[in-house]
């Protein structure tokens, strides 16, 4: 029977990754392997404290399952999971080491595993962190961030208009402007939007925080763009509520905790008339290898992630011109 693993992986950014609730210049991953001495599978888990989740938490819930997982055929890892109440970040590490393992040992493609499409080379956007307003040109042309179809930029309360109104001086990219819930006053959110309505605005994401539902169905009557969801969505998605709210959803597997959950989750998001994203953590290689398989199903991709490390360790996508695609192939890990 295979046996199961769990390891940290301290990731240095290139810069300071700062958003409107926090900042920082590393994080710390874990990497879950399931071999049999033969064939091996990976899965990358990335805590997010937004979620209450650390690294030391999973690791402990690791090795309270640790033991039956030993004794599981990796085809049968969703009752293992079912069981179970993991952290999502670590739900969704076992389940796509067991993936990665069946795709390995039995020369199948993932994306067949899945029952999706096959994987595909894909466009994404590319992220800018909060940053004094006068820093993000010179950010923006240090980075070559001319090259990516969209732009992503991260925003606080206190000067996100401006922080739009001067990217949009120079780029020739759509922008994204992603708040992460730092609005906590909807009529201050609803001033904000008002006054970028005339600026390459693409959509904005998360305004104001999770929980606001009253103020999400008001805000989203006087919006002049799109608005998705990311924090305000996760496993259990209540759509016949988020279409009212939101334009858009932003799915993240560290959030759904897992392949068939996310594919489940774009599918209904679709069926409920709403746009699509597949977004990332901070991630390597190994986790954005498991994003690139969703974008099959998804209207964009924010997968840039593994660009913010010093050293990325696995080395499973290339980027070219802003367009991410897997260097290995579909069964090797």
């Amino acid at each position: 029977m295979p046996s199961w693993s769990i390891d940290s992986l301290t990731l240095d950014l290139l810069y300071t990754w700062r958003i409107s609730r926090n900042a920082s210049d590393s994080k710390t991953n874990l990497i879950v392997t399931v071999t049999d001495g033969i064939y091996s599978g990976r899965g990358e888990a990335a805590p997010n404290i937004r979620y209450q989740e650390t690294p030391g938490l999973i690791h402990e819930q690791f090795g309270s399952i640790q033991s039956v997982l030993n004794g599981c055929d990796p085809e049968n890892i969703s009752s293992v999971l079912s069981a179970s109440p993991l952290l999502k970040p670590l739900r969704f590490a076992v389940e796509s080491a067991a993936v990665h393992f069946l795709s390995s040992r039995d020369n199948r493609p993932v994306y067949d595993i899945l029952g999706i499409p096959e994987t595909t080379a894909r466009g994404i956007s590319f992220t800018i962190p909060i940053m004094d307003t006068g820093r993000i040109k010179d950010f923006y042309s240090t980075h070559m961030l001319q090259r990516f179809p969209y732009v992503k930029l991260k925003i606080n309360a206190d000067d996100g208009t401006e922080a739009v109104r001067y990217l949009s001086g120079f780029t020739g990219s759509k922008i994204m402007v992603d708040a992460n819930e730092a609005y906590r006053d909807v009529d201050q959110a609803i001033r904000f939007l008002e006054s970028i309505r005339k600026f390459p605005v693409e959509f904005v994401e998360q305004p104001i925080p999770a929980g606001m539902e009253e103020e999400a169905l008001y805000m989203k009557k006087y919006s002049p763009f799109p608005l998705f969801a990311d924090e305000s969505i996760r496993s259990d998605a209540d759509f016949s509520l988020l279409c009212r709210q939101f334009d858009g959803v932003n799915i993240k597997l560290m959030k759904t905790g897992g392949y068939f959950t996310a594919i489940n989750l774009l599918r209904e998001a679709r069926q409920s008339g709403m746009k699509t994203m597949i977004g990332c953590m901070v991630e390597t290689t190994l986790g954005i290898s498991a994003g690139l398989r969703m974008a099959v199903l998804s209207d964009y991709a924010d997968l840039d992630s593994f660009l913010l490390l010093k050293d990325e360790p696995f080395d499973l996508v290339t980027e070219s011109e802003g367009v991410i695609a897997l260097k290995k192939a579909e069964h090797v890990w």
